[in-house]
């Protein structure tokens, strides 16, 4: 599982770090609401550790910039704010859970395979749709106004990356780690490839959504 930590107490998150990294998870950690979004935009995470209280964006206004753009990675909120209000008001603005400063690492280990046992939301529990595009993750059945065709798990895992992130300009790096995973060592020709796969799949399925090339960066997911 790959985190996200974004906490400014620059002690508390090198602790937090050093903690999970310890528990087998891939840790990165920022300090501030912008450099959060920075983050999501550039990597593809399996859950967000967000402080409340950050400089320059709060936890709030991060999980609603990453909630209206569509992103539905999982949020552990944390904070020293425990009122029920202040609860109730993180989970309205779309975190899945609330741990209060200070807690246990237990706890946070606890609620972390908590969410991990959950169905994602986008992710192998129903149908993505982006446009005219529909795409089944269980059955990698890619579908279009011109018909459906099948894609390999690895072509697959591609195209939910894209759908799960869409108009969302998504870095090599982060493609590459999600797709052939954190210790490979595949080129980024092949990447490339893939994206020229998936690009003739979607003129099979007569499909007007584009993977669009981003100088410098990577791919996105154009409607």
């Amino acid at each position: 599982m790959r985190i996200l930590l974004v906490e400014d107490d620059r002690n508390m998150s090198a602790s937090l770090k050093y903690s999970l990294e310890q528990e087998g998870f891939l840790v990165d950690a920022c300090f501030d609401g912008e450099e959060a979004l920075y983050y999501c935009h550039e990597n593809l995470y399996d859950l967000i550790l967000l402080d409340r209280m950050l400089p320059r964006l709060d936890g709030l206004g991060v999980l609603k910039a990453l909630r209206g753009e569509g992103t539905a990675t999982p949020v552990i909120l944390l904070t020293a704010l425990g009122t029920l209000n202040d609860k109730v008001t993180g989970l309205d603005c779309g975190a899945d859970d609330y741990l209060v400063k200070p807690f246990a690492f237990d706890e946070l280990c606890a609620r972390i395979r908590s969410i991990a046992r959950r169905p994602r939301r986008l992710e192998k529990t129903g149908l993505l749709h982006a446009a005219d595009l529909t795409f089944d993750p269980d059955a990698f059945s890619l579908s279009g106004p011109e018909g459906s065709c099948s894609l390999s798990p690895r072509e697959g895992c591609l195209m939910e990356a894209f759908l799960r992130n869409p108009g969302v300009p998504l870095s090599r790096a982060a493609l590459l780690m999600r797709v052939w995973g954190p210790d490979s060592d595949v080129e980024e020709g092949n990447l490339d490839n893939y994206v020229y796969f998936l690009r003739r799949r979607l003129r099979t399925v007569g499909s007007r959504v584009v993977l669009r090339t981003v100088r410098s960066v990577g791919y996105l997911l154009e409607t």
